[in-house]
Formats: structure tokens, C-alpha cells, sequence
């Protein structure tokens, strides 16, 4: 890192804050210089964290954007309070996001799939795209200021990660917790694959309900009706299961009854307590290898378990005419053929369900019995819900346990294969095919191992969370002995989305406690602190999509607003667990802090403002307020961000800035302006905005010490120092006094920008030393000559009651004002019937936030308040006529 140098003649600031002129200047200087690069072998104490890896496929959405802000305002803070901070960026391979992305860019290019090549030559091509369009979302990472140590970057598939992913495969291999086994699977027809649970997507699709009936055409015979959307999976149909306290079926349960198409199949009725006997029929028909409850009453009653299609959903395997069909045709078809038999019972009707959607490729998607690899999770699942229940990792908020707790406590044995040629290929190599008939023989090879030769290695990759599970460690160089290692981890906090709580946090802590049994020193779990966040959502609440129409693009705001107004609108509104609405008012809010910021340092350092020391010279009783008021909110931001209270801090900062340093101090300083005084505010307010908004505040602290960069800047810490009450409370009446002022003004119809003759006893007040500043905030002169006031009010302050008398004569225009109020009153008259409308509205109530609901509330009740000190002014100018 270079050496910080003094650069106190630099101390002018542009006419305006241009983001676009400055930011990606300042970013690229901060990594030239080293600054966010750690040393592994410092004497600090060491703080660490990885990046949630985006997908090598994607870019960046609002969601990675709360993310990224939220994680680099807890590193930049910590690397200012002294400690040595990595925060390790990397990509996800992405197996079937990558793979599907190049097998579509092949068909279009060379109208080829997949299978037209090599597995080798196919999986170069899919390298070849990584280089050329992969990593679009680092360079944006780059743009909103993360301070990642780019030296360190990671990929999925890179080495160092294979090394650790077939270490720790081999590993629970060989201790049986990795076993192949036929399962049902959500199968995804176009990509010829099982797909995890999160790459299902479920709609509501407009079906057809089918009731038929298995058995004797005589309804004095023994015979059973059923219903089913999916009436093509009848040709798996291996039972029929009835309640066992249903008296309609007790004769028939043990009963088989020969299957209408298939000679070697016949449908059993069994009794089974999953059965609701009061829908429908009360029987339900089973087809074990092609439905979720099915398998698991298949698994009870060992039943057969035909498996009916193929990888690409057509049937297979029946004998029938319907081989070869695809899902749609033999529904048809099937459904003719059970007409023509008279075994349709009721005309078929319109039925609406859920159902399950590849994410990737859109077609539905179908549970099908194949042969996998899975991870037996319960020591895993029992190790990573202990990790939580002694504290060994906390997790912020801790409201969220519980669902963490019913997914770690409820896991079932996890499929980690993937039938893809992009991504980790399983370490199992199988011999060949004995002459005897008897199994072959299967190695799993670790990475130093030499699979035996002539062996062939399994065709399945691994499903991308195995290897996204071993991020934390992996990436710092498990299973080595790595100095980054030995430094970093266990890393000190993961923040993410609630949403991926199970897909990805529960897998990472279960890896995380199993590598950490299995490694002496290493650690028992990948992180102490566990902070979850919740999604970003439209300013109605809705989630963001493309078919609503209602995402935003965060580099928009970037162009627009800046990185800092980005950055700053998020963590202002990021509630632990929380969603969080937003539109595009919170960027323009957040554009305005920044200027706001900027123009009142660039007043300040024009006016000589300078860190002339820890102590500044506080003169007066503007001074000694303003400065408790720094030492209070730097004890409760600073309580805030310990405990991940992002939104509540950045509001206070909002607050502090906006309202008492600029609105209020600046003004009353004018008079008495303290260089050193606001110098020392400025500083530590800039000091404090840095983790938040890393630009704007690096130019000006720069410009204001003359040093060379705030990264490095010893974070501000409040004080034991006792309180100046009585300045506070002069302060307090000050304000109280402007405001109230500045209301019976603009009651009596003076404009802003009036100078008016007043009278007010500042000493009897206890204002003395604050007449100047508080007459020029409110355009009040002393009186001359015989004063004769036209209106007065009192004004009660914390200790004594105050008379204001002004002069008005000659300042109002009445029928002006009169035309001016009863505009006004129409105007709240208008939100009075919006706002009631929306309250009225029980279609509204229902789906809007709460906080959305209260914002109206709070909407009306001020336009209510309004309108009727409106309509009492109206009065009084009646009256003036």
C-alpha cells in the first residue's frame, strides 16, 4: 500500500459534485495503490469476508446492489477502526445457467446442440465463453465502489476450488455419507437433467381434470374411480390407495385389478393414512416413479416403480402405442383410448394447480425415479443446527432462527448430481464390465490420486451448491495449510438475502462444520456472524420482475444519481430480515444528501474550516451543541451498525446532517463562524458517511486534511465527556422560536424573503449571544423610532414564555392572500380524498406493506391539520377586508 502524504494545498473542490467526473477515477486509484489488498502476515487483528459468488452468467440487480453495499460498509468501517480486512470476491461456475447460455449461442451460431461435439471440445467452448462474456457483474461491482481485493478473486472451477471440492467428496465417500441411489428427482425435460428445488419455479396452469375408473365396466362388480390432471402417468400406475377407516372401500383394499393397456401391470388398492377421504373419490391413484407423495407411498407398500419417460419427457418402456409420444400427445391420446373403453366417468373439466416450472429452460417440470448421487445429511443438518443453537455463529435477526432451524432440523438427503457437462465432474471412476456379470468396481479418486487404468469416469457433474457450499474455505486455500488460512478464516460474517437461508447458508454451514471436524485448527464453523437482509421490492411491495415491468437497473442510478446516492438510498432503507420497498423518490432523496453534503463542505472550506486537533475551541452555544450532538450520534451509529442496524443508522446520519449541522448550525455559525469547529465536525461526519457513501466522502476529507486517502482513518468513537445542558437547551429554544416565527409568518402572509421590525426580549429569553444569528434566520430587524406593532405572539420556551411583536403593516396583499389560501385549502381538500380513497380501499389494505399503509395514514392526518390551520387563516383575512 502506498504511503499516505500530505496534500494539504489540494483543498479546492469543483462548483458541483459531478459523480461521473469523479468515481470511477477514485475506484481504480484506491486498487492501484493496494488499498483494499490485506496482509496475511499483519499484526492486526484480522477481519474477513467472501462475496455471496453471482453467477458468471449474470449482472447486477438491485439485490446484488443492497448486498454488495451492505457488506462493503462493514469492511470499510472495520478497516478505519484497525483491523486487517479481506473481503474476498469471486464467481459461481453456474452449471446450468453457463451451460444452457452456450448450448443457446451454438444453436444460433451453428445450429448445434450439445451433443454434435465432444464432451472436452463442448466444455472448451463454454471456457472460451466464460473469458469473452462472463464476469459482466464485476466490472459493475467495480462501478458501485465494492472494496473487494481483486488479487484474490475465485472462480467456482477454478484449481485451487476442484482441489477442495474432490478432497472433501472423497472424504464423505469413503465415510459413507456420499452414496448413488435411484430417487425421485425433479427432472427437467429440456435440459436433460434433475435440478435442484430453488430452479423451480411454480405458476398456476389451466389443466383438465380426468376421472376414470379402474376395474369392472359394471358398477355391480368390484371397480374404483380416480381423478388426475396427469392422465398420461396412469401408464405407471401401480395402485390405487384409499383411507383405512373409508367404509366405501373396505372390501376392495387387497383387491388388483388388471391395468386397461398394459398386460404386465396390475393396479392394487391399498389403504394408506396420507389419503383425505373427503376429497374427491377418496381414492387416489399411484404412480410411484413419476409423482413426490406417490414414491414416498411406494416406499411404505414396496411397490413397483416403472419408470414411464425418457430424459426428454416422451413415454417409454410401456409396450403401448404411446411409446414414443411426448407428454401432451399421450395425454390426449390416452384419454380417447380410456373414452373409447367407457372408462371416462365424468366429462372432462377445467381444473386450475400448481406447477412446478424449469427457471431456466420454462417447460413444466416432471418428478422422475433416476439413478443420482446424494449427500446423507443428517449428521451434516444436526452439526450445522448445533452450530447455531451454543452460539458458535449468531445469526442478526435473531427472529429468523426458527426458519432456519425447520429447514436444518427437516433436510432430506440432498441430490448433487447433475447430468451437464459444465461444472465439477464426479471423482468416481468405475472398472470395466466384468465377464461374469458381477458389479464393477468403483474408485473415488481424490485430486493427488491416479484413477486406475482403462477405469471411466462417472458422466455427472456436480450440482453447483456443493461446491458454493466450500466457498468460505475453499477459497483461501482448504485443504492446504494456506497463510490466508491461518489468518482469515473462519470469516467474520456472511450477509445475504433471507431467500437463499437453506439453498445456500445451510449448506455452507454444514460443510463448513463438517471440514472444520475433519481439519484439526481449522475452525468449526465458516463464519461467527450470520446477518440476513431482506429482498428489495417496488414501492408497492411487489417483487421486481421483467413482467411486471417494475425493476430497476442499478447502474441507471448509477449514471443518474451517482454510486454514493445508490449505495446510500439501499443501506438507508435496509431493516434486518426486512424487505424493502423502492422507487425512484429514494434515489432523487439520496442524490440531494449527497449535494447537500458537498455544498455545505465546500461553504465550510471556504470559509477556512480546518482539523486543527482533537479539541476544537468551542465558543459558543451553537459550537457546544453541535458538538454533543457529534459525540451522540457517533455513540448510537456506531451501537446501530454493531448490530446491523443499517437502516436506522444511515437515517440518523441523514437527520444529523440535513437538519442540525446544515440546517441549523451552518446557519447560526455564520455569525460566529469556528474553523476549527466545524473543521473537527466535518471531519468526523465524513469519517462516519465513508462506509456508506465511499466517494464523495474521500474528496472531501481529502480536501479538508490534506491527506492522501480516508480509508485508512481512524474511526470515530464517542466520548465519556458530560453534556453542555445549557447550551442544548438554548439551542432547543432557538429552534423552537425560528419555527414557530417562521409559521406566524407565513400564517400572516409575509413573504419569505421580508425583512420585518420585531420586538423580542432576548435576554429575558435566555438567548442572549443568539439575537443576530436567530433575527437573521427569521428576517426579523430590530425596531426604530416608535414601533408600533400590528400582531404579536408568545412562544413558550423550555423555561420561559417569549412575546414577539412584529410591525406588518404595508407587507400583505390580502385579496392576494386570501386567493392564495383558499388554494391551499383545495389542495389539501384533494389529498384529504386521495388518501381516504386509498385507506377506503380493502383490496389496497390487503396486499399493500404496513409501512406503505402508515406512510397514507401519517399523509392524511398532516393534510387534515393543515387544512383546518388554512381555513383559520382564511378567517382572520376575511375579517381583514
Amino acid at each position: 500500500m502506498a504511503t499516505v502524504t500530505d496534500n494539504r494545498e489540494n483543498r479546492e473542490l469543483p462548483s458541483k459534485w459531478e459523480p461521473k467526473e469523479h468515481e470511477a477515477k477514485l475506484y481504480e486509484s484506491w486498487v492501484d495503490r493496494g488499498y483494499f489488498t490485506p496482509d496475511a502476515h499483519s499484526a492486526k487483528p484480522a477481519f474477513s469476508v467472501v462475496l455471496p459468488p453471482p453467477n458468471v452468467t449474470g449482472q447486477l440487480h438491485m439485490g446484488h446492489a443492497l448486498d454488495h453495499t451492505l457488506i462493503d460498509s462493514i469492511v470499510r468501517r472495520k478497516r478505519m477502526q484497525g483491523y486487517e480486512v479481506l473481503w474476498l470476491p469471486g464467481m459461481d461456475h453456474a452449471g446450468i445457467a453457463t451451460q444452457t447460455k452456450v448450448e443457446a449461442k451454438l444453436q444460433e451460431e451453428e445450429g448445434k446442440r450439445r451433443w454434435d461435439y465432444e464432451r472436452d471440445e463442448f466444455v472448451d467452448k463454454v471456457w472460451e465463453w466464460k473469458e469473452e462474456y462472463g464476469g459482466r457483474i464485476l466490472k459493475q461491482m467495480r462501478a458501485i465502489g465494492d472494496s473487494v481485493d481483486w488479487t484474490r478473486e475465485r472462480f467456482t472451477m477454478d484449481e485451487g476450488l476442484s482441489r477442495a471440492v474432490q478432497t472433501i467428496f472423497k472424504k464423505m465417500y469413503d465415510e459413507g455419507m456420499i452414496y448413488q441411489d435411484y430417487r425421485l428427482v425433479n427432472w427437467s425435460p429440456v435440459l436433460e437433467t434433475a435440478v435442484s428445488d430453488i430452479e423451480v419455479v411454480y405458476k398456476d396452469v389451466e389443466g383438465e381434470l380426468v376421472s376414470f375408473r379402474y376395474g369392472s365396466m359394471n358398477d355391480d362388480e368390484p371397480h374404483i374411480v380416480v381423478a388426475t390432471t396427469r392422465i398420461e402417468t396412469m401408464l405407471g400406475d401401480v395402485a390405487v390407495a384409499v383411507h383405512p377407516d373409508d367404509e366405501r372401500y373396505t372390501d376392495l383394499v387387497g383387491q388388483e385389478f388388471p391395468h386397461p393397456f398394459r398386460d404386465d401391470l396390475t393396479i392394487k388398492v391399498i389403504a394408506d393414512d396420507y389419503v383425505d377421504m373427503e376429497f374427491g373419490t377418496g381414492a387416489v391413484k399411484i404412480t410411484p416413479a413419476h409423482d413426490p407423495n406417490d414414491y414416498a407411498m411406494g416406499q411404505r407398500h414396496n411397490l413397483d416403480m416403472p419408470i414411464i419417460l425418457d430424459s426428454t419427457a416422451h413415454i417409454c418402456n410401456t409396450g403401448t402405442r404411446f411409446d414414443g409420444m411426448t407428454r401432451e400427445e399421450a395425454r390426449h391420446e390416452i384419454c380417447e383410448a380410456l373414452r373409447e373403453q367407457g372408462r371416462i366417468v365424468k366429462e372432462i373439466r377445467p381444473y386450475v394447480h400448481s406447477v412446478g416450472h424449469s427457471e431456466r429452460s420454462g417447460e413444466p417440470i416432471e418428478p422422475r425415479l433416476s439413478l443420482q448421487w446424494f449427500v446423507k445429511v443428517d449428521k451434516l443438518a444436526k452439526m450445522a443446527g448445533d452450530a447455531i443453537r451454543e452460539g458458535k455463529t449468531k445469526i442478526h435477526p435473531q427472529a429468523l432462527e426458527p426458519r432456519y432451524f425447520e429447514w436444518v432440523d427437516n433436510m432430506h438427503d440432498w441430490t448433487i448430481s447433475r447430468q451437464l457437462w459444465w461444472g465439477h465432474r464426479i471423482p468416481i471412476w468405475y472398472g470395466p464390465e466384468p465377464a461374469d456379470g458381477s458389479e464393477r468396481d468403483v474408485v473415488c479418486c481424490g485430486p493427488d490420486d491416479v484413477p486406475p487404468e482403462g477405469y471411466t469416469q462417472d458422466p455427472d457433474v456436480l450440482d453447483t451448491w456443493f461446491s458454493s457450499a466450500l466457498f468460505p474455505f475453499s477459497t483461501m486455500g482448504w485443504p492446504d495449510s494456506a497463510d490466508d488460512l491461518k489468518k482469515f478464516y473462519p470469516t467474520s460474517v456472511l450477509v445475504t438475502a433471507y431467500d437463499i437461508l437453506f439453498f445456500w447458508v445451510a449448506r455452507m454451514m454444514m460443510f463448513g462444520t463438517y471440514a472444520g471436524e475433519m481439519t484439526p485448527g481449522l475452525g468449526e464453523v465458516p463464519f461467527t456472524d450470520l446477518f440476513l437482509h431482506g429482498l428489495v421490492r417496488d414501492e408497492r411491495g411487489r417483487k421486481m420482475s421483467k413482467s411486471l415491468g417494475n425493476g430497476i437497473n442499478p447502474m441507471d442510478w448509477v449514471e443518474e444519481y451517482g454510486a454514493d446516492a445508490l449505495r446510500f438510498a439501499l443501506a438507508r432503507g435496509a431493516n434486518p430480515g426486512v424487505d424493502l420497498p423502492l422507487g425512484t423518490d429514494a434515489g432523487s432523496s439520496a442524490r440531494n444528501f449527497v449535494t447537500k453534503l458537498f455544498n455545505a463542505a465546500r461553504f465550510a472550506l471556504s470559509r477556512g474550516a480546518e482539523v486543527s486537533g482533537p479539541s476544537p475551541a468551542a465558543v459558543g452555544d451553537a459550537d457546544r451543541w453541535i458538538l454533543d450532538r457529534l459525540n451522540e450520534v457517533t455513540r448510537d451509529v456506531n451501537e446501530l451498525l454493531d448490530d446491523y442496524q443499517f437502516a436506522k443508522a444511515n437515517e440518523e446520519m441523514f437527520h444529523f446532517v440535513w437538519d442540525e449541522l446544515c440546517d441549523w448550525y451552518l446557519e447560526l455559525s455564520k455569525t460566529n463562524f469556528q474553523p476549527s469547529v466545524m473543521g473537527h465536525v466535518l471531519d468526523q461526519v465524513l469519517r462516519l458517511l465513508h462506509p456508506t457513501m465511499p466517494f464523495v466522502t474521500e474528496t472531501l476529507w481529502t480536501a479538508l486534511t490534506g491527506e492522501e486517502t480516508i480509508t485508512f482513518a481512524q474511526w470515530p468513537e464517542a466520548t465519556d465527556e458530560p453534556k453542555d445542558g445549557v447550551a442544548a437547551r438554548r439551542i432547543a429554544d432557538v429552534h423552537k422560536l425560528v419555527t414557530e416565527v417562521r409559521r406566524f409568518r407565513s400564517d400572516q402572509g409575509v413573504k419569505p424573503s421580508q425583512k420585518v421590525p420585531a420586538r423580542i426580549d432576548f435576554a429575558a429569553a435566555d438567548l442572549a449571544g443568539l439575537e443576530e444569528a436567530v433575527r437573521d434566520l427569521v428576517r426579523l430587524t430590530p425596531p426604530e423610532g416608535d414601533f408600533t406593532p400590528t400582531a404579536s405572539i408568545e412562544i413558550r420556551l423550555a423555561e420561559k414564555t417569549v412575546l414577539v411583536e412584529v410591525d406588518t403593516s404595508g407587507t400583505i396583499d390580502v385579496a392576494a392572500e386570501i386567493k392564495r389560501c383558499q388554494k391551499d385549502i383545495a389542495k389539501q381538500e384533494k389529498e384529504l380524498d386521495t388518501t381516504g380513497k386509498k385507506l377506503g380501499n380493502e383490496a389496497f389494505l390487503s396486499k399493500a406493506p404496513e409501512a406503505v399503509v402508515d406512510k397514507i395514514k401519517k399523509r392524511r392526518e398532516v393534510a387534515q391539520a393543515e387544512k383546518e390551520r388554512l381555513e383559520a387563516r382564511l378567517a382572520q383575512l376575511e375579517n381583514m377586508r
